[in-house]
């Protein structure tokens, strides 16, 4: 958990390294309420971060671009959090590290604010990266997206779908059946590591 501006200081870097050399604009990170930036290291250097916010009435990122469709699921009466600010180095990230950020967003989104839906703007080019290994279904035509001044596309993922598939494939990373699944959820934690972090995010571990 980047939970000092040290810490959201160095996901922003990485953030705007790798968003650079995509030739999208971002701006730097700032600790904001409601937002939980995450981090992931080896060898003390941070390869992947991600930021999960929760729609606590203050609004969510996607109402700038796709206000009607997140007030659909609103009027729905669902929960809805947003990943934003995702970036992995590529040189040193892997399908584990990929799986564990997701995972502990999961845990924070769905276990420890009851959220029941995820949305995400990404770019067209990227939507079958979210489809394919998320289960991510699109949510809003392509528009541009105006905080990285390129076309984005609102993709949905119900949580309850989340929870199928942690519960099937979660720590199942060796087993034949998970080596021909193409979804990163067989590299998610089991059930058990599950509870256990869970535990230790409680007490403040």
């Amino acid at each position: 958990l980047a939970h000092s501006q040290e810490r959201v200081n160095y996901a922003s870097m990485l953030i705007q390294r790798m968003y650079l050399r995509r030739g999208y604009d971002v701006e730097g990170m700032r600790k904001v309420q409601a937002r939980i930036t995450l981090m992931a290291s080896q060898n003390e250097a941070v390869v992947g971060t991600l930021t999960l916010g929760i729609d606590s009435g203050n609004g969510l990122m996607a109402d700038e671009n796709y206000k009607q469709e997140v007030d659909e699921l609103r009027s729905e009466g669902r929960r809805i959090c947003e990943l934003t600010k995702f970036a992995v180095d590529q040189t040193r990230g892997s399908k584990r590290v990929l799986a564990g950020l997701f995972h502990i967003a999961y845990i924070y989104g769905r276990i420890l604010h009851n959220q029941t839906d995820v949305v995400i703007e990404v770019t067209p080019r990227h939507a079958l990266f979210y489809k394919r290994m998320l289960g991510f279904e699109p949510f809003g035509e392509e528009r541009l997206n105006t905080r990285v001044n390129t076309v984005g596309v609102l993709l949905r993922l119900k949580i309850d779908y989340v929870d199928q598939q942690i519960a099937h494939w979660g720590g199942t990373t060796d087993s034949e059946a998970a080596r021909a699944e193409r979804s990163l959820y067989p590299y998610f934690f089991s059930k058990d590591d599950e509870e256990g972090i869970v535990q230790r995010l409680l007490r403040g571990d």
